[in-house]
């Protein structure tokens, strides 16, 4: 097995996918040899051409940095000589890549093969979304309410029969002493949570003084089915406990009606998102997401990518596959109100990546972003959506949110992703409010993770096709939404976060 890997022809550093000693020559495609002239973790880069200082080094074709000094053929590159070389605000111009959506997009015009429609075992409600879950929710509508929430959906799992699941509380600390759009954001988090289809029936829990009350968050909540979701002010109780798990009870009865059935794969929506990156992150698993999102988009289905912090130095890329000039002035104000966001609060907007991430080979932000991006795939955008709001247009959208985890693949959620696929070098346990896949980027981490890992892109470093293994993942996404538990759901792991923007009274 090749123990490096030079991404594009350009590029004047290859990627160890191993750890390579000090003194291993590597053979180019062009025939040059390098003799490493230190060791070069696995993940980690090493240059293959001279590089002088001040000037480009070069990763997925794209520029990831400057070299802070001479750097020769065969030295390690990371944080020690090598910088971002980035700006903050910055002026761009729309240069339309719009011949054609993705190879496998086309690919499908002529094979009737790949047309075929493919279908998973979901739930379909009466206002016409899908679910691929039939829980029962309960949502807090303050912090003050969440033990009780808590203990709600403990009594209540005793209840559970049929079709449902299990009855899930989602704890959060806000609801209360926020202001402006900071409590808008939470009001419409907990709404867009309140109305996901995976939720069979939702419990709203709340105390009855704080600021964001049931009566204040039902106008975001909008029209919804009195058979599908209760409310219940703690303050207006005797025993909130005991009242609530009544009312489960006949949650539990409407929800277990539901049963499931065959629905095409153009109604799924996921979620696209990566955590504890590794240097493999851009090589394995992010391209893989990103060949399953042209094959699902391909079939009619929806995707979402977020993380904007995660898309500096690589947002030009997005912004050029825009189906119009709209929607690429919408990513423009994406990624820019990000950097005012950064820039407000004083801080520096590329303090990033984290320590994990420099530890598994990431050497600056443009480093991360071009691997973060390769999710999106090939397809063309079609959506650009603000933090809360959910998703409207076909195939793939950009989703304004932070890059952290929690936070991010909650975002997801509420913006209607039934299922989340989570990359990670490192490994994480978290869950999100929906089933959340977690995808290694190498195979030491599925094999010592096994209980946090899911599905292993680690082999494509080990000779098995990106082809076969994004068919694999589509299959896999397909199980686990027709009820097939992920690691995180057989470990009982529920998360929500929301995105807290503003001043805390």
């Amino acid at each position: 097995m090749q123990n490096f890997l030079r991404i594009h022809e350009n590029d004047n550093v290859v990627v160890a996918l191993q750890t390579i000693l000090q003194g291993t020559e590597i053979v180019l495609e062009d025939g040059r040899v390098v003799v490493a002239g230190e060791e070069i973790p696995a993940g980690h880069k090493m240059a293959v051409a001279d590089i002088a200082e001040g000037t480009s080094v070069i990763k997925y074709g794209y520029r990831i940095g400057n070299a802070k000094e001479a750097i020769k053929a065969g030295d390690w590159i990371h944080t020690h000589n090598v910088k971002t070389a980035l700006g903050d605000l910055l002026e761009y111009i729309y240069e339309p890549v719009l011949t054609e959506e993705s190879t496998l997009i086309e690919e499908q015009k002529t094979d009737d093969s790949k047309n075929e429609d493919v279908t998973f075992m979901g739930f379909n409600r009466p206002d016409g979304e899908v679910g691929v879950r039939n829980d029962i929710w309960v949502i807090p509508t303050v912090g003050c309410v969440n033990n009780v929430a808590s203990a709600i959906a403990k009594q209540a799992n005793a209840f559970v029969k049929g079709s449902v699941s299990e009855v899930i509380a989602f704890p959060h600390p806000y609801g209360c002493s926020q202001m402006g759009d900071d409590q808008e954001n939470t009001r419409r988090i907990l709404a867009d949570l309140i109305n996901h289809p995976n939720a069979g029936g939702v419990l709203v829990l709340g105390l009855g003084c704080e600021n964001s009350n049931i009566d204040v968050l039902k106008p975001y909540i909008g029209d919804y089915d009195e058979k599908r979701v209760k409310f219940l002010v703690s303050q207006e109780c005797e025993d909130e406990i005991e009242e609530s798990v009544e009312l489960i009870k006949g949650l539990i009865d409407y929800a277990s009606g539901f049963e499931r059935e065959p629905i095409s794969v153009s109604k799924l929506v996921i979620g696209m998102k990566c955590g504890g990156s590794d240097g493999l992150s851009g090589i394995t698993a992010n391209p893989l997401v990103g060949r399953f999102s042209d094959i699902l988009i391909s079939k009619g289905g929806t995707t979402i990518l977020t993380e904007v912090p995660e898309m500096f130095g690589a947002e030009t890329i997005l912004m050029n596959r825009c189906e119009n000039e709209e929607l690429f002035n919408k990513t423009v104000d994406l990624i820019n109100d990000f950097k005012n966001y950064f820039k407000s609060h004083n801080q520096t907007i590329y303090e990033n990546p984290s320590p994990g991430n420099k530890k598994g080979g990431i050497s600056t932000l443009e480093d991360k972003s071009l691997g973060c991006t390769q999710k999106s795939g090939s397809a063309l955008v079609k959506g650009v959506l603000a933090y809360g709001e959910t998703v409207k247009a076909s195939g793939l959208n950009l989703l304004s949110a932070p890059g952290n985890d929690l936070v991010a693949s909650t975002a997801l959620a509420a913006a209607g992703a039934h299922i989340v696929l989570f990359t990670t070098g490192r490994g994480t346990p978290f869950a999100s409010p929906v089933p959340t896949i977690k995808i290694s980027t190498n195979s030491v981490l599925a094999n010592k993770k096994s209980n946090w890992i899911d599905f292993n892109a680690g082999v494509l470093t080990e000779d098995q096709s990106m082809a076969e293994q994004a068919k694999a993942l589509f299959n896999y996404v397909v199980e686990v939404a027709s009820g097939k538990q992920v690691c995180s759901e057989a470990a009982g792991f529920h998360d929500m976060a929301i995105f807290k923007q503003g001043v805390t009274l």
